[in-house]
């Protein structure tokens, strides 16, 4: 019986440009035990910490909140700092070890909401490219290539917006910036991406990547049951939606 977990959200500490963002001490838990714990990390905030940093990351303020109860947390997997969303660790070491065993495998369910600029062609679909990675960036390359990365994910669009599109996305592959890079070479770039579009630094509606991590679901490490895990997105994120959402029929 798969277990099903969820927390709603009416709040966002989200980035802000030029500025700092300061972050509650309390991250939202979304799923709790003795083996594992889901947090709805904000968007700006990063997923682990940075070497030589001592900007809050998801991975110090969940160790700060867990040290009271004699507690580890160990990373499992990364989220883009500018997304929100699950993000999943592992409170011993042989409970990472098993979680992260099933990543690689790219077995655990995880999808996204992504608001793209654009309409797609199809309602559905599945774009496979291969990466190449040069410094920070993913540089789309050739399965020729023996550097490059192979890279596959299926998206649906959830909703039609004025010049714009909300997008379900299904990773099949997990590569660093993959959603990003792989919905920008279709010509539909994540609203906010100012890392791979210059013409986002024009984007006032959003002061981040407009990428939601909304689900996921992988096979508990000791009940081998699946846990199914929801986050709705933050306030930033549907506020976008909405002032790109057309108006209602019979309302002028």
């Amino acid at each position: 019986m798969p277990v099903k977990q969820s927390r709603k959200r009416n709040s966002t500490s989200g980035a802000r440009q030029h500025r700092t963002p300061r972050f509650s001490r309390e991250l939202a838990i979304l799923y709790e035990d003795d083996a594992v714990v889901a947090v709805d990390k904000p968007a700006g905030l990063l997923a682990v910490p940075v070497p030589g940093s001592d900007a809050p990351s998801a991975l110090s303020l969940l160790l700060h909140a867990l040290e009271r109860r004699r507690q580890r947390a160990l990373v499992v997997h990364r989220i883009d700092r500018f997304a929100s969303g699950v993000l999943l660790l592992a409170k011993t070491m042989r409970d990472r070890e098993a979680l992260v065993q099933q990543f690689l495998a790219h077995t655990p369910v995880r999808q996204y909401l992504a608001v793209v600029r654009g309409h797609l062609t199809s309602k559905e679909g599945t774009l496979v490219h291969y990466f190449r990675k040069e410094g920070m960036h993913q540089k789309l390359s050739a399965e020729r290539d023996r550097k490059a990365a192979r890279a596959e994910l299926r998206y649906s669009v959830e909703r039609s917006l004025r010049g714009a599109s909300l997008l379900r996305v299904t990773l099949v592959t997990g590569l660093q910036n993959q959603i990003r890079v792989q919905l920008s070479a279709g010509g539909n770039t994540v609203i906010g991406d100012r890392k791979y579009s210059a013409d986002e630094a024009a984007e006032r509606r959003i002061a981040r990547v407009a990428l939601h991590a909304t689900h996921l679901e992988f096979v508990h490490p000791r009940s081998r049951e699946t846990v199914s895990i929801d986050c709705d997105p933050p306030a930033d994120f549907r506020s976008l939606v909405q002032a790109l959402s057309p108006p209602a029929r019979g309302h002028h």
